[in-house]
């Protein structure tokens, strides 16, 4: 069944390498696995068949980062007797909603990046 997660992954204390290229590290790495992912600015969502390849995603882009520490945080959503894209739930939310799950400037900037 569908495993959605979320994850974040940063160089921490870390002042000899650089932030952003490490985020593209780890965020590059998840091509190596069976996961489809989208970047936001606060984490990166992933959606996944099975527990194993979600947590082989998050070891993997957590290697990828350069620094002496590292920090990872990993939240996981199971549906065990479905399956739901990450688009479905934010469809299932905008249905109650009767709108776009987005504020008006966040869908206008949306608009204008197109």
């Amino acid at each position: 069944m569908t495993v959605t997660a979320m994850l974040s992954v940063a160089p921490i204390d870390s002042p000899e390498v650089d932030f952003d290229a490490e985020i593209a590290n780890a965020i590059d790495a998840l091509e190596d696995y069976d996961v489809r992912y989208e970047t936001h600015p606060m984490e990166t969502t992933i959606e996944a068949e099975s527990l194993d390849e979600v947590f082989a995603a998050a070891q993997g882009a957590t290697e990828a980062v350069a620094g002496s520490r590292v920090s990872t945080k990993l939240k996981i959503d199971h549906f065990r007797e479905e399956d739901l894209a990450v688009e479905e739930k934010v469809d299932r939310v905008e249905t109650h909603l009767g709108r776009p799950a987005a504020s008006e400037d966040a869908r206008a900037d949306e608009v204008s990046d197109e």
